[in-house]
């Protein structure tokens, strides 16, 4: 386990800080999360999903917890504040992807993904979430070719986000499917991107690629965090 390790103050179990989720308590009072980590005082780390997180409210179990992170109960839980992490993490998660497109780490456009997969220099691969199933699938077979892991189950995800969030988020004009072609610049965005799928957990919004998982990350299908089936292995 990479760096600095946390306890989640609701479940007990231990994971990378990087994976889990601050919260922290804004000078008002109030309980916001702190996802990237900066801000000061004492916090409460939490893994959980948002259908957990909704429980642990509901019966009282985040305010104790809370409560003895904190070393106080003076604090106020806001009621929307399930909807304010998954806000947090989803601008987390594209803000990390704007920064590798800004950084040239990071391609757009179905040839110049497919080239790169085919070169084996492709270490990610998502889509958008109303992107065509046909293109998802000849860029997955793309990228096993250019891995030679044909007859894998390697593929991309598909993102709760369409494509005109993406393409803001990018800068860039109609982002269909993304592609990373650099190993640390793949690690920094499976690790913002796994945080905010495992949160929001499996997403009803319907979308025609084959994925690992609609909503969810395939780390959550695989019993771990490394997202084997739509990244590079990173150890």
């Amino acid at each position: 386990m990479d760096g600095p390790v946390r306890r989640c103050i609701l479940s007990g179990e231990h994971d990378a800080r990087p994976h889990l989720i601050r919260l922290a308590l804004a000078p008002d009072g109030r309980v916001l999360p702190d996802v990237r980590a900066k801000a000061p005082g004492r916090g409460g780390w939490i893994g959980v999903t948002r259908a957990e997180l909704d429980l642990a409210i509901a019966k009282g179990r985040l305010k104790g917890a809370l409560a003895r992170a904190f070393k106080t109960a003076e604090f106020t839980i806001p009621d929307d504040l399930p909807a304010l992490i998954a806000a947090a993490l989803e601008r987390n998660a594209l803000d990390r992807l704007g920064l590798e497109s800004r950084s040239g780490m990071l391609l757009t456009g179905s040839d110049k993904i497919a080239t790169a997969a085919r070169s084996g220099q492709l270490h990610a691969l998502y889509h958008a979430a109303d992107a065509g199933e046909d293109g998802c699938r000849k860029l997955a077979q793309a990228w096993r070719v250019g891995t030679d892991r044909e007859g894998s189950d390697l593929k991309g995800l598909a993102l709760p986000a369409t494509r005109p969030i993406l393409s803001m988020a990018l800068g860039r004009e109609n982002v269909v499917h993304i592609g990373l072609t650099d190993r640390n610049a793949a690690k920094r965005v499976s690790e913002a991107l796994d945080r905010w799928l495992h949160f929001i957990g499996p997403d009803p919004v319907a979308t025609p690629c084959e994925t690992a998982s609609q909503g969810a990350s395939a780390s959550d299908l695989s019993g771990d965090r490394t997202a084997v089936t739509v990244h590079e292995d990173f150890e």
